[in-house]
């Protein structure tokens, strides 16, 4: 699998107008970079002579050495392994000189990119020598490309795109336009100085403007061995992807730095290809001239050299992830807050049943019933026991119920399932997908007759995680008025419910009961008690051993609909995320099953009831998802 391209930011120890000094290091770089399997190298701005030359930067010999030392690199780029890399010198073309960096592949020089945007205020006087790629006239420099609208390709669909400095500071940025143009990769030759408070500033551009370009962004600032005299310059180098920051370097080293990051460029893609804005952007934009460099074949990767997060909707830092709960559990209350509004409704119907998602659909009505005003005692909570209802679930369904003073009302639906059954001459002996479906389907008929006679809304308890595999029983739980939990994942469901029995409950009256309830929910199984308890009274049946652990269906999720990921790359990815987890074999077990569920069971998806996006992932036919229900699940390589 060729999806990712290994780009490295490099730093070497220059010293102004030591051209060989500087080359020598250059190359050790370069060196480094092909034994790791760097595939893309950017190097700072005017590496080659140093950023920091002053008036040198006159000096005819200065000029010529520093085209010299090019050829020197580009010659050394001919062996075998060594990557692509795009490097800074000064170039004088029809009596002026350029600020450019030169990119440098397969023993050639292809390009030659000048600098648009020369800072002139306060420590920079870069207009003093240097003339802007904005006054060129020459498009090419002895048959080689040269000018600020140059792209290159490279390898697996990587095109790359050029600016330097300032570029990124200005408003009109050139990689805008060379993204626009088809970059996917752009590089950054930069001479920053170090102040306070600059590197985060820094480091927001690099991350804004890789987002903003839906590319990746590989930064290479000047560092120490440059002048002194008036500034100090750090070596701060950064890789992001997609606004994301991927990999970032240490400032302030005395000796060659080489910050490595691999980059998903079939994801850029994936992910312009589904942006309509940028493709109108890109249809109206200025052209870009793309130059072919020599390609060499790319090798697959077992191992990459970025984090994969095996749980990507749910924030590592746990400040992140409690404001990211709040922020949830805010937007599912406003969601239905304001259904119950807009149709004059004062009552919802919800069943509980002691487990993980209907316990925050409650927390949901709780916290919508608060924000309109309305009395709690319009929230009717039914617990319906069937034949795999453990004494665990119904009693934490009964506690919570107690904490948060609403009355809870029993409908066991044991003898009517058994009716029912009956009536379709159905042996209740038989415990196959009819017998567990007739109960789901019945607890469904009874909330809908309890919703018209207390003039209420049903409110639906299924989350994403179980509409991406279809894991609810279609008529059944699989239909309400309003689904609060639709747009959340499983694995994120869990963390909400901990941040409210943690956070006080918000409510002191009841709070012990709540958050009892809550946390033993939490470590109850996932479980749709279904299926006879077994002789000890505990639940027989579990929902992870029939459709496997929801942490890789998330992970699974997220990279197939957010990324478009191939399987092949889910596999690699997952086995990444989860080594010492699952085993290769378990993860791609489990893949199959996430692939033919998620393409088979698009006919529940289709008729889901309303519910609210919270996330940038949601699978509402009204809004971001669109497939049809006979998709051939093999049809996904």
């Amino acid at each position: 699998m060729n999806d990712f391209i290994r780009v490295a930011a490099a730093v070497p120890r220059v010293r102004p107008a030591d051209v060989a000094g500087n080359v020598a290091s250059i190359l050790r770089l370069l060196g480094e970079s092909a034994r790791k399997g760097v595939d893309l190298v950017v190097f700072p701005e005017l590496a080659i002579t140093g950023y920091t030359c002053g008036d040198l930067f006159y000096r005819p010999d200065l000029l010529e050495n520093s085209l010299a030392g090019l050829r020197k690199l580009a010659k050394a780029s001919a062996k075998p392994g060594c990557p692509a890399f795009a490097v800074g010198l000064p170039v004088r073309v029809s009596g002026r000189i350029f600020n450019c960096a030169a990119f440098v592949a397969g023993g050639r020089v292809v390009g030659f990119v000048p600098k648009t945007y020369l800072p002139t205020t306060h420590e920079f006087y870069e207009a003093r020598w240097f003339a802007s790629a904005l006054d060129a006239t020459e498009c090419e420099i002895d048959g080689i490309p040269f000018g600020n609208d140059l792209a290159f390709t490279l390898l697996n669909g990587a095109v790359v795109g050029i600016e330097l400095c300032e570029d990124m500071w200005s408003a009109n940025p050139p990689s805008t336009t060379l993204a626009l143009g088809g970059a996917n990769v752009i590089l950054n030759l930069s001479a920053s100085n170090e102040l306070v408070g600059k590197t985060e500033y820094r480091r927001s551009l690099v991350a804004g403007q890789s987002a903003r370009c839906i590319a990746a962004y590989v930064y290479a600032g000047a560092g120490v061995g440059e002048s002194t005299t008036d500034l100090v310059f750090g070596g701060h180098t950064l890789v992001a992807e997609n606004g994301t920051l991927l990999a970032e370097g240490e400032r302030f080293v005395r000796g060659e730095t080489l910050t490595i990051a691999d980059v998903d460029v079939s994801y850029l893609d994936f992910e312009r290809s589904g942006n309509y804005a940028f493709r109108v952007a890109a249809a109206n934009a200025d052209p870009v001239r793309v130059a072919e460099a020599p390609v060499r074949a790319a090798k697959p990767r077992a191992v990459l050299m970025r984090a994969v997060d095996p749980h990507p909707f749910v924030p590592d830092e746990e400040a992140d992830r409690d404001a990211r709960c709040e922020e949830i559990l805010a937007i599912q209350s406003t969601g239905l807050a304001t259904r119950l509004e807009a149709i004059g409704c004062r009552n919802v119907v919800l069943g509980l049943s002691g487990g993980l998602d209907s316990a925050l659909a409650l927390l949901v009505c709780i916290e919508a019933f608060d924000r309109l005003g309305l009395d709690r005692k319009g929230i009717h909570v039914f617990t319906m026991p069937g034949f795999g209802t453990s004494e665990r679930t119904r009693g934490n369904a009964e506690l919570l119920a107690e904490g948060f003073g609403i009355p809870l009302e029993t409908i066991d639906i044991a003898e009517t399932t058994r009716r029912h059954l009956a009536d379709i001459g159905r042996d209740e002996s038989v415990h196959d997908i009819t017998y567990e479906n007739a109960q789901a389907r019945g607890r469904t008929y009874i909330l809908m007759d309890e919703a018209n006679k207390h003039d209420a809304i049903v409110v639906g308890t299924g989350d994403l995680s179980e509409l991406a595999l279809g894991w609810c029983t279609f008529n059944g739980d699989h239909m309400s008025m309003y689904g609060v939990n639709a747009g959340v994942p499983k694995t994120l469901v869990r963390y909400i419910v901990k941040r409210y029995a943690t956070s006080g409950c918000r409510s002191s009256r009841g709070a012990a009961k709540i958050a009892k309830a809550l946390l033993d929910i939490l470590a109850t199984p996932v479980s749709p008690e279904l299926l006879p308890a077994g002789k000890d009274g505990r639940i027989s049946q579990r929902t992870e051993d029939k459709v496997g652990p929801y942490e890789l269906h998330d992970f699974f999720l997220y990279h197939f609909v957010r990324r478009g990921a191939s399987k092949e790359k889910m596999s690699l990815l997952a086995s990444i995320a989860f080594r010492g987890v699952y085993s290769k074999t378990v993860v791609d077990k489990w893949l199959d099953v996430f692939l033919r569920r998620f393409s088979t069971q698009q006919f529940k998806r289709n008729s889901m009831p309303d519910g609210p996006k919270v996330g940038s992932l949601n699978l509402s036919p009204r809004g971001d998802w669109r497939m049809p229900s006979d998709a051939k699940p093999s049809s996904v390589k």
